[in-house]
């Protein structure tokens, strides 16, 4: 049984003229499907208690994916909240180590002890997911101060949701890097829910970027349903960065077409708006103005596809394949007391 992206019958505006080269699209376009095809092969296997525990798929969001990979650095550090399968790939983690992962198999990229929140990979400069809301902020904020204690031009990108952005941990986070001019991106990733609450419902101020202001950062909006808008955006940002002029905060407006989590219906929204989301399905998108401009071939989409839906496929059958954790292993690659005794005293 596969699990396929819907498809919106609406129009959608993809005459957009772009300087972007044709490597680069196709490259946006192998990304957004990896995440999507891993996320619905990630919901399939969860139907069949495959994974257990909490599973945050980011289908819908891959746009902010396909930016971030292109207009950021290797060197560059970033860390996130817990619907962060997709970023994981973005940093070139794995299809299989993050899938083994999810499984809770020794071949994760975690050695299966993070499960779906917590990857992480310091060989990738990703610092993963954290399932408390807004942990990550002062995380990402203390990551800039490190880059920039050791001199270097490298950036932290500290990612969140909207129901972040109400947190104190923020605003502490703010003023500080702003005080400091820490090399420091702030992304706010607004779907428009916090878990199951709309952002009108839970803040008074709904244009969230205006946050900045307070704190005389600079702020703006983006379209994140459109992988060029999300580069164009990032690396503005990232120039006014890596140039010492301290942190940008971006809130990059997106959606998620499926729920919060697996245990969610999503019954607080309308089928009328979701529909109406659909049809700005980023991959979509990239898809037909790759087509109507002549960017890419029909051939060479129908390629990148059977990449993807072989690579997901064994990515599935390797973390079945792969064992469990030893009982043995339970305090290994953990801070304990025998190793760090000062942190018990």
């Amino acid at each position: 049984m596969a699990i396929v992206a819907e498809k919106s019958t609406k129009k959608t505006n993809t005459k957009s003229k772009s300087t972007f080269s044709k490597k680069t699209y196709l490259e946006w376009y192998e990304m957004m499907l990896r995440i999507r095809r891993f996320e619905e092969k990630a919901l399939y296997a969860y139907s069949k208690q495959l994974i257990r525990g909490f599973l945050h798929v980011y289908i819908g969001q891959e746009a902010i994916g396909a930016g971030l990979l292109s207009a950021l650095t290797k060197e560059d550090k970033i860390v996130t909240a817990y619907r962060q399968h997709g970023i994981g790939l973005v940093r070139g983690l794995s299809s299989r180590s993050c899938m083994a992962e999810l499984f809770g198999k020794s071949t994760g990229c975690v050695k299966g002890k993070g499960g779906s929140m917590h990857f992480f990979s310091k060989e990738h400069n990703y610092f993963g997911g954290n399932g408390i809301v807004g942990a990550q902020i002062p995380i990402g904020t203390g990551m800039a101060l490190a880059e920039k204690y050791r001199k270097t031009k490298n950036i932290s990108v500290c990612m969140f949701g909207d129901g972040a952005a109400r947190q104190g941990a923020l605003y502490e986070s703010f003023n500080m890097a702003m005080t400091w001019k820490l090399p420091v991106l702030y992304i706010c990733e607004n779907n428009g829910y916090a878990m199951g609450t709309s952002v009108s419902r839970t803040s008074n101020v709904q244009d969230l970027y205006k946050i900045g202001a307070s704190f005389e950062m600079p702020s703006e909006p983006v379209d994140g349903m459109d992988p060029e808008a999300v580069h164009k955006a990032i690396e503005k940002a990232a120039k006014h960065i890596r140039s010492g002029k301290g942190p940008y905060y971006l809130e990059i407006k997106t959606y998620r077409y499926k729920g919060h989590s697996v245990s969610d219906p999503g019954k607080y929204r309308t089928k009328e708006e979701l529909n109406d989301y659909k049809a700005k399905d980023p991959i979509g998108i990239i898809e037909d103005r790759m087509l109507k401009n002549k960017i890419a071939s029909k051939k060479e989409i129908a390629g990148i596809n059977t990449k993807i839906e072989e690579e997901i496929a064994d990515a599935y059958q390797f973390a079945i394949d792969s064992p469990f954790p030893l009982g043995s292993e339970l305090y290994d690659d953990n801070y304990t007391q025998k190793d760090y005794p000062f942190i018990m005293d």
